[in-house]
């Protein structure tokens, strides 16, 4: 399989001014792989240390953190010399270890030559209880799989071509090919294995019981969640969120029979361990976004669209059969879709708008940062004429452009520089905007 952020991975093996790369994401979005792909295709030798497999390397990390002393260890027990510039260290779990997140600092320091990648799950948990060598590593944030990498996996490159690349028209018979796979990609969704599944079977059923199995490793990751919050409370936010998507959410909304601290923490846990993502209101737009967002008013993204299903318990053979991608479970998915499309490209909190005067119920879906401005972005069908609260957003704060995302083909209103396009091209929207704008 292909993924885009390997060209990231492989500008760090030759950068100059690199430090340690710490990957951060949410259990089984390919971290591992990833690593094992570069040291494949970029390195000579790889060693990998695996706190979850073997825990007893712990030891390496005992007394002092001299990375010298370390390299020597590793090369007593693994019998592969360590080349700086030819070997790749990776340190897998590492969060199994804190002693090893510390050890980067040193790693940077005393041996910059070395490339070290370390990955792990659950990181800030651990965080809060070391001393984290800021300034001394580079993250990278992974996700799962986007739709046009889907495409890839399935062999579709053209079809992947179309939607990663430049905005441009499609035929008909086009347009309705790639609603079809994203009415797929869907169902199965963006997990690495799950992809892996479907693309060896083409049975959405084979990929559901993967969902179901990645589904069961978190709740059983529930029990290091302890003490920082109660695991029945965690269960109950945990299918909360994936119910709410695209509905603006108050912390009681999220659980039943649990004080608004205990929910605040399992829902505050489960943004750490990124299975949730919190989309922040903002009520009066302005750069930068965060100064003007709320704490209260949030809407919620789930990890991933396939597994959003698998916990909200939708039935994957009514999905399929339904005529409109925005009809599916009241559009919800839809707005999934599109927050999780974004959040793979830009990489950053992700805010909404929500209009601060009563008994209003005017939103935008989504606002985003480009080159020409703020950008409000919309998730629906039907004319231009029903778009009540993008029009009011537009006579507010006169955007440059408006966008909305509907299961229509691209199209443009010239005078109210609203332009709509088709859900398969949010990857490229994100990208590139509209005409680089």
């Amino acid at each position: 399989m292909e993924r885009y952020i390997y060209s990231d991975l492989k500008k760090w093996v030759y950068r100059q001014r690199r430090k340690p790369l710490l990957m951060r994401g949410a259990r089984q979005v390919g971290k591992t792989w990833l690593v094992e792909k570069l040291a494949q295709l970029e390195f000579k030798t790889f060693i990998k240390i695996d706190f979850e497999e073997n825990l007893e390397l712990a030891s390496l990390f005992e007394g002092d953190l001299n990375p010298e002393k370390i390299c020597s260890e590793l090369e007593l027990r693994t019998g592969i010399d360590i080349v700086k510039g030819k070997t790749l260290l990776f340190i897998d779990e590492i969060q199994n270890c804190p002693r090893a997140i510390m050890s980067l600092r040193y790693f940077y320091e005393k041996m910059p030559q070395l490339h070290v990648i370390a990955a792990g799950s659950l990181l800030e948990f651990v965080f809060s209880e070391i001393s984290f060598p800021v300034g001394r590593i580079q993250s990278l944030e992974i996700y799962p799989m986007n739709f046009s990498e889907f495409l890839l996996a399935l062999n579709l490159r053209k079809a992947s071509e179309i939607c990663n690349n430049p905005i441009a028209e499609v035929s008909e018979t086009t347009h309705k090919f790639l609603l079809e796979q994203l009415k797929i990609y869907w169902l199965v969704g963006g997990m690495p294995e799950c992809v892996k599944e479907y693309v060896s079977t083409k049975s959405i059923k084979a990929a559901t019981e993967v969902q179901d199995e990645i589904c069961n490793t978190y709740r059983f990751d529930f029990n290091k969640y302890k003490p920082h919050t109660d695991i029945n409370c965690l269960n109950a936010v945990f299918l909360g969120i994936a119910s709410s998507v695209g509905q603006q959410t108050k912390y009681t909304g999220l659980a039943k029979d649990f004080t608004i601290p205990t929910i605040k923490k399992a829902y505050g846990s489960l943004v750490l361990a990124r299975i949730a993502q919190k989309v922040k209101s903002v009520s009066s737009p302005g750069i930068p976004l965060e100064a003007m967002a709320s704490d209260k008013k949030f809407k919620n993204l789930f990890l991933d669209i396939g597994l959003m299903n698998r916990v909200m318990g939708i039935d994957y053979n009514e999905t399929l059969n339904h005529k409109s991608l925005l009809s599916i479970y009241r559009g919800q998915l839809a707005e999934q879709f599109v927050g999780q499309e974004l959040a793979t490209v830009i990489n950053k909190q992700l805010y909404y708008w929500a209009r601060n005067a009563k008994n209003s119920s005017a939103e935008i879906d989504y606002l985003i940062p480009l080159k020409s401005g703020l950008i409000p972005i919309e998730v629906k069908d039907g004319p231009a004429g029903k778009l009540r609260s993008l029009h009011l957003y537009r006579e507010n704060y006169s955007p440059p452009y408006s966008v909305v995302f509907h299961s229509g083909k691209f199209g443009i209103l010239e005078k109210e520089k609203i332009v709509f396009l088709p859900l398969y091209f949010v990857n490229s929207f994100a990208k590139n905007g509209i005409h680089g704008k």
